[in-house]
């Protein structure tokens, strides 16, 4: 297969939906050769928040000490090679349509057939031991205890701010859902965590003491460094990925740190693009905000940035989101809202979404299509907000090129 038929292919198990369990990407990993040589250190990376900004950072600072390294995140947002990178570069679309060829093969006969995320796994782990990493960054997709990352041995477990999310498969309360995360903490390797609301915060000394595991906090900001992320709270998420580092006997010293933190990028995080809107501004910002808690931060960065200057503010969002507690969040810092549909199976039609909004809300408007929204006229600066998807179709927008959907 050509990459285009490749990723046809790979797209069309998504009809396979999400399943969380470890017998089948165990299986995968195995029968693909796919697990990590044992001279390759594995850092796992979970969380509700902040998940995406501390591989970023660990990748980075890693880098500039010299370390081949292999990060696997998820979704991504324009295109498919974004989620597997070694050194900072995106893996070849040539080699995903080889790998994804080879897999095809190897599960054509397979029940329970592999899932979207699980074979985006392998080909991620087989690359990067082809490429010889010397140090592996998994993000978790879900959760974590039945992740399919949680079938390759980590030997540092972080654990970045938990809050509610995705309680249709973790759990309805903070305890439910920090037991479904902190399970990726495994006997006896170190445990590196964020600060945590006190019921996360329990759960997680309850796991690492069961398992043996040494457990630090990275409670205090990591200040004194200028960061290549916007945002007090990357202060936080820097810190986290510099224990990580230690522990995971990475050698540090202030320039490597220094140029690892100042040099780090990733998309849709407080992200300023040059998106000139008509008659109006042309300062926009991307911010993948998909929940209460990372909107109350995005309304904090933005007041930071912008004081008190409020924001024509663009928002879609997917099905089974806390929608109402988003955007009672961002409410203080909009001037107008616009509300815009985003490119998913799960997407919320944007007239639903008027319904979430409290009396407090400003003016809004209601748009059939993003490019609707883009070209209405704003004196204010503009932020766009809400679904990874929208952030995707957006970025596609400005970099002119095409948005293939994904609810992986």
């Amino acid at each position: 297969m050509n990459y285009s038929e490749a990723l046809d292919w790979l797209y069309s198990t998504q009809l396979f939906g999400i399943k969380l369990g470890l017998e089948g990407p165990r299986r995968l990993l195995r029968e693909y050769l796919a697990f990590p040589p044992r001279n390759t250190k594995v850092i796992h990376v979970a969380g509700t928040n902040g998940k995406g900004s501390t591989c970023a950072f660990i990748d980075s600072v890693a880098r500039s000490t010299g370390t081949r390294t292999g990060l696997f995140t998820s979704p991504h947002l324009i295109e498919y090679p974004e989620r597997i990178r070694v050194s900072g570069i995106e893996i070849e679309k040539d080699e995903v349509a080889l790998h994804l060829s080879a897999l095809r093969e190897l599960v054509t006969q397979w029940d329970p057939h592999p899932t979207f995320f699980e074979i985006s796994l392998a080909l991620a782990m087989k690359y990067f031991s082809e490429r010889q990493c010397e140090l592996v960054i998994l993000e978790t997709g879900m959760g974590g205890r039945l992740d399919a990352t949680s079938a390759i041995p980590a030997d540092i477990a972080v654990l970045t701010p938990i809050g509610m999310d995705h309680q249709e498969w973790l759990g309805e309360t903070l305890t439910d859902i920090a037991t479904e995360k902190a399970a990726i903490i495994v006997p006896g390797k170190n445990v590196i965590s964020s600060t945590q609301l006190p019921e996360a915060d329990a759960i997680i000394r309850q796991i690492a003491n069961e398992r043996r595991a040494p457990l630090t906090f990275a409670g205090e900001p990591l200040e004194g460094y200028a960061l290549g992320l916007t945002g007090a709270h990357q202060q936080e998420n820097a810190a986290l990925a510099v224990e990580a580092l230690h522990a995971a006997g990475i050698t540090l010293n202030y320039e490597t740190v220094k140029a690892g933190l100042s040099s780090t990028q990733w998309p849709g995080r407080f992200e300023r693009v040059d998106f000139s809107m008509p008659k109006g501004a042309s300062v926009t910002i991307l911010d993948i905000a998909h929940n209460p808690a990372a909107a109350r931060v995005l309304t904090a960065t933005w007041q930071s940035e912008f004081g008190n200057t409020k924001a024509n503010l663009i928002f879609g969002a997917v099905e089974a989101k806390d929608i109402e507690g988003m955007l009672d969040a961002l409410v203080p810092i909009a001037g107008h809202l616009h509300f815009v549909p985003v490119n998913s199976p799960r997407a919320l039609a944007p007239e639903k979404l008027v319904a979430f909004l409290s009396e407090k809300a400003p003016a809004f408007t209601i748009h059939s299509t993003i490019q609707s929204a883009l070209e209405s006229p704003s004196s204010l600066p503009s932020l766009i907000t809400g679904s990874a998807f929208l952030i995707g179709e957006i970025k596609a927008l400005h970099e002119r090129t095409a948005h293939k959907r994904t609810t992986q």
